[in-house]
């Protein structure tokens, strides 16, 4: 028996079933862009820790910034004797921020939580307590979070009964027939059949749906529902918790609209890999919540937000935007060869910067999804030493999120491998 298949099976007697792992493979270390497992094989990494290592694994940059705040302390609770680097922090994203309006910022631990606590801040801004999400979205696996994602297996099956006053709209699709046009009738109809707009407290929406499939919405559909929620007194929430810092070639996927929303969530990639995560917001409308109301024990946890402030520097001076567009523009490339190598398997390839994907169909139908093909690539792939993700709401897109600071001569190495996968199976 290999060393990780003793492990795996050591882990399915003592982990619960619903926490499993997507492969067998367990990691003895990583750099950048690449994976070593426990047995020793390298693998090249199209998964960044799902969109977390923007900045690669292992960076010596954040490495050294967290061991020098590990010398200081580690945890003092940020609610109750706080420190520098966390009002730091916030300072720096308060001003990344896409709009000129005043901002203030709050922290927890995961995406999830950032979700809620926009959702308890919107309530409290506003007074109400409708919130409407979009079909394909994902925005955690709290009860709240589940309630607001827009996908049931396997976030949502058997966990019920969820929140109400929570409502689901068509997420703008124009590779499934899905136009703004009809997204947008399909907010008026809800607002005449099920609730009024003077009882919603936010419209939240990902730029670019990441579990759901990696469909973007068009900017002229934000720019739409800004309009919109200005109209009615609702708030925007942009949820950027897997487009944020760079992975879609701007710092916040959102710019590409020209927009401020009234709140974002952010986490990922927000901090190297360590645990952060938070919501910033027009100042106004963050202060709603009174004192003691948004928070968490382990909130803003120094070895983050010395991880986050370090992040913020390598975007910057790395220039991780512009890496992230060239990524893109070069997976792109050589995932659309292998669609016109493909056509009845590949359906369509898209890509916002470096997040990337490519949906698998039967016989070139976009009504006949492809799930089997895209877990057969999934497993494959892993054989072959590539770590790919899926996602999408039938479960046929593989999601390519390679770290920002992947070398070219890598990403081509492995999309050469799955070129090898494809020729496998198909």
């Amino acid at each position: 028996m290999s060393k990780n298949q003793e492990l795996q099976q050591r882990k399915d007697a003592v982990f619960a079933r619903g926490m499993g792992n997507m492969a067998a493979l367990y990691v003895d270390k990583a750099k950048n862009n690449e994976i070593w497992d426990v047995e020793g094989r390298r693998y090249i990494d199209f998964a960044a820790g799902i969109a977390v290592v923007n900045t690669g694994h292992s960076h010596p940059r954040i490495q050294a910034a967290v061991a020098a705040q590990l010398e200081r302390f580690s945890h003092t609770c940020a609610m109750v004797t706080p420190y520098e680097s966390v009002v730091e922090l916030a300072e720096k994203l308060v001003a990344l921020a896409p709009g000129n309006s005043p901002k203030k910022a709050m922290f927890v631990t995961t995406g999830a939580e950032a979700v809620e606590n926009a959702v308890k801040i919107a309530r409290a801004h506003t007074k109400r307590s409708g919130v409407i999400a979009f079909n394909g979205g994902f925005h955690g696996r709290t009860n709240l979070a589940m309630g607001l994602t827009g996908k049931v297996a396997p976030y949502k099956a058997g966990f019920g009964p969820f929140p109400g006053e929570i409502y689901h709209l068509p997420y703008p699709n124009a590779y499934h027939g899905v136009t703004e046009a009809q997204s947008l009738k399909a907010l008026d109809e809800l607002f005449h059949c099920d609730i009024e707009p003077g009882r919603v407290a936010a419209i939240i929406i990902e730029p670019v749906q990441g579990e759901g499939g990696f469909y973007q919405a068009p900017p002229s559909f934000l720019q739409k529902l800004r309009a919109l929620c200005d109209r009615h007194g609702i708030l925007l929430v942009c949820d950027e918790i897997q487009t944020g810092f760079a992975r879609t070639g701007k710092l916040f996927a959102t710019e590409y609209a020209g927009i401020e929303p009234d709140l974002m969530t952010m986490a990922k990639g927000i901090a190297g890999g360590f645990p952060l995560a938070g919501v910033v917001g027009k100042a106004d409308i963050m202060d709603a919540a009174n004192p003691g109301g948004l928070g968490g024990t382990y909130a803003a946890f120094p070895l983050a937000c010395a991880a986050a402030l370090e992040v913020l520097k390598i975007i910057e001076e790395e220039q991780l935007c512009t890496k992230a567009l060239a990524l893109g523009e070069l997976m792109n490339k050589r995932l659309c060869e292998l669609q016109a190598r493909y056509p009845r398997h590949i359906g369509q390839v898209r890509n916002l910067g470096a997040m990337v994907a490519m949906e698998l169909i039967h016989n070139g139908d976009v009504d006949q999804p492809n799930p089997e093909l895209t877990r057969a690539i999934v497993a494959k792939g892993i054989e072959k030493g590539v770590i790919l993700l899926s996602c999408g709401v039938r479960g046929n897109v593989i999601r390519f999120l390679p770290p920002l600071t992947s070398p070219l001569e890598v990403v081509n190495e492995g999309l050469d491998l799955l070129e090898q996968v494809l020729a496998d199976l198909v």
